[in-house]
């Protein structure tokens, strides 16, 4: 679909925002770099806005306001959670993705399963826990946690994405280590029950008021689970292989891809998101992992190649963004 009206009387004036002092720095640059590589030069003066790692803009906020249409690709903290996309509603700058509240609950793992329980939509057993309770009382936790979610068990950092963080624990050491680590990266983590011989199924959805999803894909690890490095560093025989779309019956797709668009609009997204699910392989049960309000745009990434698959260039696709980010 092509820019209506005015946008196409002139080239935009367009920001790529990227780089950002979450844990997801690396991957925002890579992400950012294939966004700004397939952008149309004949639709857009691009500028890239890098943050780095303490916390500099490399333009001022004032000359922000200058630009038609921002696209942030900052992953994790103080990008993706709710924090630039309310500045840049302060500044009155169009943007793409999901607005302060949908980032907000997307990027809070705790947050967004409240959320899903709240509208009974499926998902693992959980528990919070927050950081000054488990230093009071780390045997009771570790007992209390595996009385309650019995095991394996997966710790993961409550505001964090690319699997930083994450660990799937299978005793009470490693269930002591995970959690650890998990604290490493936030004050609130989450601990959740892992699903049985769990297939990984993601779904790209895409618009405002009126949504679509992708073809569903399916993500075969080349590691126990898809951690940071099976997504990012792993090669050869240990690199994770993407299967789209996936292999499963058409009504399996159909009830994901519905699912999809209600686990975005009950989490209040606009603009593009991708949906990540757990499906238990024995018994077909289907729960809903996590939601991404920018997932990742690098060469290898679920949520382009997904719609990809259903029919977009990736040009036209950024193109859909910003349009739905001028809506």
């Amino acid at each position: 679909m092509e820019l209506q009206n005015k946008e196409m009387t002139k080239k935009l004036n367009l920001a790529v925002l990227y780089g950002g002092q979450s844990g997801e720095h690396e991957v925002s640059i890579r992400s950012a770099g294939s966004v700004m590589e397939n952008l149309d030069d004949s639709k857009y003066n691009i500028t890239p806005v890098y943050i780095d790692k303490t916390g500099h803009w490399g333009i001022s906020l004032e000359d922000l306001r200058s630009f038609d249409v921002v696209f942030p690709v900052l992953h994790g903290p103080n990008g993706e959670d709710g924090t630039v996309q309310g500045m840049m509603q302060l500044l009155g700058v169009p943007y793409v993705g999901a607005g302060v509240v949908g980032s907000a609950v997307g990027m809070d793992k705790v947050i967004f399963k409240d959320v899903m329980r709240a509208h009974h939509l499926p998902v693992s057993d959980y528990i919070a826990l927050r950081q000054g309770k488990w230093k009071k009382q780390p045997t009771k936790v570790i007992a209390w946690a595996i009385e309650t979610l019995g095991l394996p068990i997966f710790t993961k950092p409550a505001n964090m994405g690319s699997s930083v963080g994450i660990s799937k624990c299978c005793n009470e050491v490693e269930l002591m280590a995970g959690i650890d680590e998990a604290f490493k990266w936030d004050r609130k983590i989450l601990l959740e029950k892992a699903v049985p011989h769990a297939r990984e199924l993601e779904v790209s959805v895409l618009g405002n008021e009126e949504m679509i999803a992708s073809v569903v894909g399916e993500i075969i690890p080349g590691r126990e689970f898809y951690d940071y490095n099976a997504k990012y560093i792993d090669k050869g025989e240990n690199e994770s292989r993407l299967l789209i779309p996936a292999p499963i019956p058409d009504p399996l797709t159909k009830l994901m891809q519905e699912t999809a668009i209600e686990v975005a609009q009950c989490a209040d997204i606009r603009g593009m998101a991708r949906v990540d699910f757990l499906v238990d392989s024995t018994c077909g049960e289907v729960y809903i992992n996590e939601i991404n309000t920018i997932p990742g745009f690098t060469e290898i990434s679920m949520y382009p190649k997904l719609f990809v698959a259903a029919g977009f260039s990736y040009a036209g696709l950024l193109d859909r963004l910003i349009e739905l980010a001028l809506e």
